[in-house]
């Protein structure tokens, strides 16, 4: 039965990925490519480099990581956020590709995140280990949400900033609804996909390295960033776990909604509400980031 679900899962991802691949291309840009040395012997992890344009020795350091679904091979295509990021603050952004499901499911794309932040924390000559940030879109939010909350101490990272993240894969995708009716969220059979290829059927999906919303909010970090869209079906999960974070009056939390907007609208924004929105969304990482 296993075997069955996972050659459907593969099959069906092919055809997503290929579709994808078919409306769009990604051509990033970095400054360097770096080759990581996974836990897996005879594997790395690649991560793309921007630096900032007077890099500090050592320089803080924001490691990102992109939004897939779990399923898409879209390293790169925050390439526009990570040269800002570099541009308008201090930090060195180190843009990190993770394993994809349903061929390397949970908790492989999580492993290969411990296992770039380890190598970084190992670096304290290239990179200032009191300010190393995380950031992700989409299931690289959710990732940077599980790693801070569960795989590191509190104080590991000066900065957590997310973008729609999923925090919630226990809840059935089809309850979800967008806060703006007009919205066109994520389909439900396309999150429970999703989620079929991420999460092995053994594994309980309250996980709080699954799904973050369930980590103990003293285990986050001080400083929490969430944008939300709200015509975006993750939204109100996503804010509920900011309303709960932001209980801890000694953490600072941040969280937005934009308007006029859909689950991913920054990667191409085509209106002038969803430009607005990524040009505020971004700010906001740059003040968090500078410490505003």
């Amino acid at each position: 039965m296993f075997f069955l679900t996972y050659i459907y899962c593969k099959v069906l991802a092919f055809v997503i990925r290929t579709i994808v691949r078919s409306q769009s291309s990604i051509a990033a840009k970095p400054d360097e490519v770096y080759q990581i040395k996974s836990r897996d012997a005879g594997r790395n992890i690649k991560a793309h480099i921007y630096r900032s344009k007077a890099p500090l020795k050592p320089a803080p350091v924001l490691i990102n990581f992109h939004g897939s679904g779990f399923i898409l091979p879209a390293h790169g295509a925050d390439d526009e956020y990570c040269r800002l990021m570099s541009q308008r603050t201090e930090y060195t952004v180190l843009d990190v590709q993770y394993r994809l499901a349903p061929e390397h499911p949970f908790p492989a794309a999580l492993n290969d995140v411990e296992d770039f932040v380890n190598w970084v924390l190992q670096q304290p000559q290239e990179f200032d280990r009191s300010r190393i940030a995380l950031s992700g879109f989409s299931a690289g939010g959710n990732l940077a949400l599980a790693a801070s909350s569960n795989l590191f101490r509190r104080e590991t990272f000066y900065a957590v900033l997310t973008f729609y993240p999923p925090v919630d894969l226990y809840t059935e995708p089809g309850s979800k609804t967008a806060p703006d009716p007009a919205g066109k969220p994520l389909p439900a059979p396309l999150a429970r996909f999703f989620d079929k290829c991420y999460i092995p059927s053994s594994h309980n999906t309250k996980d709080p390295r699954i799904s973050p919303y369930y980590a103990q909010p003293e285990r986050f970090p001080d400083r929490i960033l969430i944008i939300t869209a709200a015509g975006d079906g993750l939204a109100p999960e996503a804010e509920r776990l900011a309303a709960k974070l932001g209980n801890d009056s000694s953490r600072k939390v941040v969280s937005q909604r934009m308007d006029g907007c859909n689950h991913g609208w920054n990667i191409s924004p085509k209106t002038p509400v969803e430009r607005e929105a990524r040009d505020r969304a971004y700010g906001m990482v740059v003040a968090m980031l500078n410490g505003q």
